[in-house]
């Protein structure tokens, strides 16, 4: 399978289309704009499910009986937000879907006991699952004067959802094929695995028995990420662990001072679809030549976490590459030791001091070693995403806490 940050979309556009962006009201929540939309194909909202996909979803929380745990699948289907009933029925969001305390009930119960069985229409975006508790959803005017939905942002204090034991899988499903994956970019909460049946039979994201605990403990006792970890629901990604002030601003400051003063006196390749590119730092700037020239100015720590800024990478088949390969590289702190990226052997991954442990602890507590601990995590295929042109079905399963 060609590496994700090699091929079309990246994975940064998808994450921020699905929730990265803020909400002027209220400032706290995320919406999910239609950057997503119009890759549904056939797919008309408020109709039966073209080429219906059968969903299975199972609990195997051991914490939580069915009655407890509620899904919601949003997203976007030809130019609008929408969401699927119960029955597989795609229904654009509106704002009279909003009950008298202002918020939906878009929750899809789950069968009384065993697996639930539902059905995927084409569409892009988000399965959530919630625990003990149902989520809120807000269906706003966005400034086009569309109906928008404001999305759960965990690591938002002020979010009516904080509270709330939630997380979430991802995927685009069309005409040319179902691709998903589970996710780790935003906070690590309940441990989701996916398989995908059709061409083979996939599996990704499972979390290894205890590892949740153990992501959970490696964190907290890293000091500069342990305010990551809130009690026993989730641990927030520096990224956002930075925006909210519980992690340093300039973490990893001396690590990127290294790697520019490094890359002054000597050449880093970087091999990408396109061919190789040969850098060097020249006035500030860390130069490529090759297929293209391509340069990046010293990126901040929020730059190198959220792979953006300095690092942003894109949809142009030569900077876009470039820059997911430095921002795995910076993540992974593998830089200095690889002067040929991307690094593809994951034992060589977080060796540093100065490194992101947040990803190091969710890849770890995986059975496959795959996660999305950053957004650009699939540089050399160590994502928790699978693909598959013919699906014939998808299962999701809540793992034991």
């Amino acid at each position: 399978m060609t590496p994700r940050h090699q091929r079309g979309l990246g994975r940064r556009k998808v994450l921020f289309a699905l929730g990265g962006a803020a909400v002027a009201i209220p400032a706290a929540a995320a919406i999910a704009p239609h950057a997503l939309a119009d890759q549904s194909g056939e797919q008309k909202a408020g109709t039966a499910a073209a080429g219906a996909l059968p969903l299975t979803i199972v609990n195997g929380s051991g914490s939580f009986d069915n009655g407890n745990v509620h899904v919601y699948i949003v997203g976007n289907a030809d130019g609008r937000q929408v969401r699927v009933t119960p029955e597989g029925t795609v229904v654009p969001v509106a704002a009279s879907d909003n009950g008298s305390d202002g918020f939906t009930d878009y929750a899809i119960g789950l069968a009384g006991s065993g697996e639930t069985k539902l059905s995927l229409p084409y569409m892009s975006g988000r399965i959530y699952v919630s625990l003990g508790a149902k989520l809120k959803f807000k269906v706003v005017v966005d400034g086009n004067g569309n109906a928008a939905l404001q999305y759960p942002a965990g690591w938002v204090t002020s979010d009516p959802n904080y509270g709330v034991l939630h997380d979430c899988a991802e995927f685009t499903y069309n005409s040319s094929g179902m691709f998903c994956n589970t996710t780790m970019v935003d906070m690590f909460s309940v441990p989701l695995g996916i398989r995908l049946t059709g061409t083979r039979e996939q599996t990704t994201g499972t979390v290894r028995e205890g590892g949740r605990a153990a992501a959970f403990a490696a964190v907290k006792k890293v000091e500069a990420f342990s305010r990551l970890v809130v009690d026993d629901t989730r641990i927030i990604a520096p990224g956002h662990g930075l925006d909210a002030g519980l992690f340093a601003k300039d973490y990893l400051a001396p690590y990127i001072d290294e790697v520019w003063s490094t890359y002054t006196g000597r050449d880093l390749k970087v091999t990408t679809n396109a061919g190789t590119f040969t850098g060097r730092v020249r006035g500030e700037r860390f130069t490529f030549d090759g297929p293209a020239q391509v340069s990046f100015g010293r990126p901040s720590t929020r730059d190198v976490l959220f792979c953006d800024g300095a690092l942003a990478a894109p949809n142009d088949g030569t900077t876009g590459p470039v820059a997911a390969v430095l921002g795995a590289g910076f993540n992974r702190s593998t830089l200095l030791s690889h002067p040929d990226q991307p690094t593809t052997n994951a034992s060589d991954f977080y060796g540093t001091e100065l490194t992101n442990h947040y990803a190091k602890a969710v890849h770890t507590a995986t059975e496959d070693g795959r996660a999305y601990g950053f957004a650009f995590d699939d540089v050399a295929d160590f994502a928790s995403y699978i693909q598959d042109t013919a699906p014939t079905g998808l299962r999701l399963t809540l793992g034991a806490f």
